[in-house]
């Protein structure tokens, strides 16, 4: 009978945890690119999606294509805008795609589904400076030939595209060769300076009128159309219908001139996206929207708190296993040098690859963050702790053996004291990386210094990069002082003290 109530009160908790999960509101996550006008119709999505009574949440300047689209596959978002020649020559690479049918049923195959054009064509194209092009005559792309002394910089997607630099050089037969990649916003100051001149242009880019660019003439037809359309999960009309609705009110609503307005009031005017999108929904659709904006103390606090989970996580984890192998590295010679081997090769690893390598297999958020941080974090905690139990001196292991010391004791009572100084420099040292590599976890969505830095990149914002730029070197600062105060409290007296000059 005891067991009949338990399995009885099991069924009943089981159906209540069903029914709740039933009739719990729907969320729909929206994600967006890291460039302005992704994140200004995510915005818009996102509010268009609040007005159907849903909960919406906005994951913004997520990185590039691929890790929009391969989060939209695995479920972290639901919906985020895109690009038809994107679909055509990044996405679906390879295919034959004659229309938009055609790329509707390539996209259904992958449980994605495409709404109708949102009404603007943002193509590339190739700008350089207006004067510069006067100077040298060019208007086309085909005129380039005739200077293969001009300095190219694309965007970093833009050299690896499918319709990018590459196939653009063989189209063209460009014989330039002074090229290189940047971030697209850089870009615009590099034309601005002189520093490049040409580079890839998004068509309703503001900044064309605002640096005076001269967009160059495709005479060849390269660039094929990117017609703004929304990508979302198959799934989520039955999750959301009043959503998905209300989000495919935007087919064909969205001018070309209304979103260049968009983006200069973002980039040119420092309007914050919220605002601005808010402003086209009452403007367009008569929707009055709330465009909660955060003041700077929510946001650093936010941020404060994000990037000290990332840090605190990935720290005290990469402690924990960092230390007991570099006691294995020292005991244990030849398991040592592999041991070293690996850390140092993780070590090498660029600090933004390894962020990106942790995508396939965690997805976004703070799971890949934390675990690229922890492992970029052993080196030098595992060098250390090998170096200073390896360092010891031989007649100090003699002597813990001679008073009889197993060899459990006398690593806990002998040699981490005396290593206990190398050890603790280790740690301070991953810390202070840590500490500043962690503004990169914002290019996946985990948040912290890096979203103002990123975000005034992007806007040309000097003062939002300083809001995340000197919180991290003072939080580097901090997290050093606190490990001096460490060495104080855990090193050994005679160990802290300072040979006489």
């Amino acid at each position: 009978m005891k067991r009949l109530r338990w399995n009885l009160a099991a069924a009943l908790l089981l159906n209540g945890a069903s029914l709740l999960a039933q009739t719990a509101a729907p969320e729909v996550k929206v994600g967006s690119k890291s460039f302005t006008e992704g994140v200004i119709l995510g915005e818009v999505v996102t509010q268009l999606a609040r007005s159907s009574g849903v909960a919406a949440l906005h994951r913004r300047e997520l990185g590039g294509t691929q890790v929009l689209w391969n989060a939209l596959r695995r479920g972290e978002i639901d919906v985020y805008p895109e690009y038809t020649g994107t679909l055509r020559q990044e996405i679906l690479a390879g295919r034959s795609i004659p229309d938009d049918e055609a790329l509707r049923q390539a996209l259904a195959e992958q449980g994605v589904r495409m709404s109708r054009p949102l009404g603007f064509n943002d193509t590339y194209a190739l700008g350089m400076k207006e004067q510069v092009a006067e100077q040298w005559g060019i208007r086309t792309i085909s005129d380039l030939r005739r200077r293969p002394e001009l300095k190219f910089g694309f965007s970093s997607e833009f050299m690896d595209r499918g319709d990018g630099w590459p196939a653009l050089r063989d189209r063209y037969r460009l014989p330039q060769r002074d090229v290189r990649g940047l971030d697209h916003d850089l870009a615009y100051r590099g034309l601005d300076s002189g520093a490049i001149d040409v580079t890839d242009l998004y068509s309703t880019d503001a900044e064309i009128r605002y640096y005076r660019l001269r967009v160059l003439d495709d005479d060849l037809r390269h660039f094929p159309a990117y017609d703004a359309v929304l990508l979302y999960r198959a799934d989520l009309p039955e999750r959301a219908p009043q959503a998905v609705a209300a989000m495919l009110r935007l087919e064909g609503r969205v001018t070309a001139a209304a979103m260049i307005e968009m983006n200069a009031r973002v980039k040119l005017d420092r309007v914050p996206e919220t605002r601005v999108a808010a402003d086209f929904l009452g403007t367009n659709f008569g929707l009055s929207t709330a465009a909660k904006e955060e003041s700077a103390r929510d946001r650093f606090f936010q941020n404060t708190r994000a990037h000290l989970t990332l840090v605190a996580i990935s720290l005290t984890a990469a402690i924990l296993f960092a230390v007991p192998l570099g006691v294995w590295a020292a005991k244990r010679p030849r398991a040592g040098h592999a041991i070293l081997a690996i850390v140092g090769i993780i070590q090498t690893i660029p600090s933004l690859a390894l962020l990106v390598f942790m995508i396939p297999l965690l997805g976004i958020g703070n799971a890949p963050a934390i675990v690229a941080l922890f492992l970029y974090s052993l080196l030098p905690i595992v060098r250390n702790t090998y170096a200073g139990l390896h360092d010891i001196p031989l007649s100090v292991r003699e002597s813990a053996a001679a008073l009889g010391l197993p060899a459990g004791a006398s690593l806990r009572l002998v040699e981490l004291p005396m290593a206990s100084r190398a050890i603790l420099a280790g740690i301070k040292t991953s810390a202070v990386i840590n500490v500043g590599t962690a503004t990169l976890g914002a290019l996946v969505g985990a948040g912290g210094y890096g979203q103002p830095i990123f975000t005034g990149i992007r806007l040309d914002d000097v003062g939002l990069i300083l809001q995340g730029a000197v919180p991290a070197a003072l939080l580097a600062l901090l997290v050093q002082g606190l490990f001096e105060l460490f060495e104080r409290l855990l090193v050994p007296k005679g160990l802290r003290l300072k040979p006489a000059a």
